[in-house]
């Protein structure tokens, strides 16, 4: 292990005086002092600049103000984990899963290779996925593009129709547990204060502790078991939409989006559009000016 510290002149002055018995030579020239006490090699350069080297590097590094960083386990078991797919595409629903995970699950989540949604592909996704829901507690949530329509005329936004969902999904799955999860992660999509302002419009009301988590799906089993499973949804729902129209619906919100969305427009005019897009995003207004 190596560790280098920046040390003020009188600290190193006190690390020369206790570790004279072990002083050895250098021919460096940037090298102020040398010493090799059992376990490891401290060098101090002449910048200011000291290295600890070797099995026992912390603990004399301690000594002079290193702290060791934290390296226990993130827990992975007893809590609930959710994450949404389809919030970024312009034709879809949006869909919003939360997960909860035992002990008993985490085998078949790593023979899976269970991993956040976006590093895996879609065929991945769709065969690891009817196995996860199947075997692994959970409550998924899909908003129409219709019934999504029809919440943001009504007043909400985007980040809070999402704060309503992850809400639901999470209180149907604790209302479903027989036991108290220790923690919600949420895959962060706004600021806890942001979250935290509109949970309190929400009518149900969750029991655990929540904690945003940024890139939560890379760190914990459940939120990328809900990546997983949400993505499946999304475009399960996205299939079946394309159907409805006998087009093909392309996920995300290019400009391919805004060539299908003229043609909808052109074949059947904006009430069918409002069936399977998300209306306020500015792909309708694009849309509009193509299909003239």
């Amino acid at each position: 292990m190596n560790i280098v510290l920046k040390m003020a002149a009188a600290d190193i002055a006190r690390l020369v005086e206790n570790f004279q018995a072990w002083a050895q030579p250098s021919a460096n020239p940037y090298t102020q002092f040398l010493a090799k006490p059992k376990g490891c090699v401290i060098t101090v350069y002449t910048s200011g600049k000291v290295m600890f080297q070797g099995e026992q590097a912390e603990t004399y590094a301690a000594k002079f103000g290193y702290q060791a960083t934290s390296t226990s386990p993130v827990q992975q078991t007893n809590i609930i984990g959710t994450d949404e797919v389809g919030n970024g595409s312009y034709f879809g629903g949006l869909a919003v899963v939360a997960t909860y995970l035992s002990e008993a699950d985490i085998p078949l989540i790593k023979k899976l290779g269970v991993d956040d949604s976006k590093k895996l592909t879609d065929v991945k996704i769709r065969q690891i996925a009817p196995i996860l829901k199947d075997k692994i507690q959970h409550q998924a949530l899909l908003l129409s593009p219709s019934k999504y329509n029809e919440v943001i005329d009504s007043g909400y936004n985007a980040v809070s129709v999402k704060v309503a969902l992850h809400n639901q999904a999470i209180f149907l799955l604790e209302q479903a547990l027989s036991t108290v999860p220790d923690h919600i992660i949420i895959d962060a999509f706004t600021t806890e204060k942001n979250y935290t302002k509109y949970l309190k419009k929400e009518k149900n009301q969750i029991k655990g502790q929540i904690t945003l988590r940024q890139k939560a799906e890379s760190e914990f089993y459940a939120v990328a078991v809900s990546s997983v499973i949400a993505r499946d949804l999304f475009l399960t729902n996205l299939d079946d939409l394309s159907r409805d129209v006998h087009l093909t619906l392309p996920s995300g919100a290019g400009h391919k989006s805004d060539v299908v969305a003229a043609q909808i427009i052109q074949q059947y005019g904006e009430g069918a559009l409002s069936q399977v897009a998300k209306l306020h995003f500015a792909n309708t207004e694009k849309a509009r000016k193509l299909a003239k």
